[in-house]
């Protein structure tokens, strides 16, 4: 299969490098779009191929990803013209529908919509993909393969798409401030600034790693933390104190409600 990429900077770039490291395509069955002369030649580098226009992208693609930013798009896009009739385009543009897509688009194509977050960077993503998708079982198998190569992958109707845009797109930046906030506890209470950040990382880490790979329940593993009488439950009935839980349900909540409204816009 050949595979185009219409924008290979900081998410595409991130996809289609893991994608390499991996195995998961070949140097040789990749063509690259991007206007950035250094992105051009890192791939041109790797092996890859580099065209000179979308057009070209599109006629020489059996399936395209697109990840130019959202601003952007509906002239990108444009400019495909039919060349990916019967072929398949993948997006992972923030905010934008598949209705969008179709409209923005021309030719008979199959599509595939889903939501990345940016700790694809570091090969620890979380892709939502678009269940509803009309992409053929080979295309999706190797979506699949493609998004897994970086990070999880979770099939869900379009419609959910926007929550886990709140939740998973946006949610690095929830645990930032929380990475940070726990840092400032630890030099308030005399740690260095940059141990106590590196505990803080590592903790977020573990915690998360400790879900993902013993499938327990974050209660059960919250309590099996919790000590009677010890400093843990101490610090846990502090947070319940304000409101810990019913800050990040509303945050997701509103989160998504914003999606929704960016992709009405």
């Amino acid at each position: 299969m050949k595979i185009g990429f219409l924008g290979a900077g900081a998410m595409g770039g991130a996809i289609l490098s893991g994608a390499l490291e991996t195995g998961v395509v070949k140097p040789e069955e990749v063509y690259v779009y991007d206007l950035s002369e250094q992105i051009k030649k890192k791939y041109s580098d790797l092996g890859c191929n580099i065209v000179s226009s979308n057009t070209e992208l599109g006629s020489i693609s059996d399936m395209v990803v697109v990840s130019l930013k959202p601003q952007y798009a509906q002239g990108g896009l444009k400019e495909l013209g039919d060349t990916l009739d019967g072929k398949a385009l993948i997006s992972i543009m923030a905010g934008v529908t598949t209705e969008t897509l179709r409209k923005w688009t021309a030719g008979d194509f199959r599509l595939l919509r889903l939501m990345p977050n940016t700790p694809a960077l570091v090969g620890a993503g979380a892709f939502a993909l678009d269940s509803n998708t009309d992409l053929t079982q080979e295309e999706k198998d190797f979506a699949e393969k493609l998004f897994s190569s970086i990070g999880i992958v979770e099939w869900m109707p379009e419609p959910l798409i926007d929550t886990a845009c709140g939740l998973s797109g946006a949610g690095p930046a929830y645990i930032y401030l929380v990475i940070e906030a726990l840092a400032d506890g630890g030099v308030m209470k005399g740690l260095p600034r940059p141990t106590a950040m590196r505990l803080a990382a590592q903790t977020v880490y573990g915690a998360a790693k400790m879900v993902l790979e013993t499938g327990k329940h974050p209660g059960e593993l919250k309590d099996m933390v919790c000590s009677p009488g010890g400093n843990t439950i101490v610090g846990v009935k502090t947070l319940e104190e304000h409101g810990i839980r019913g800050a990040f349900i509303d945050t997701v909540d509103k989160a998504t409600e914003r999606a929704k409204e960016l992709g009405k816009n």
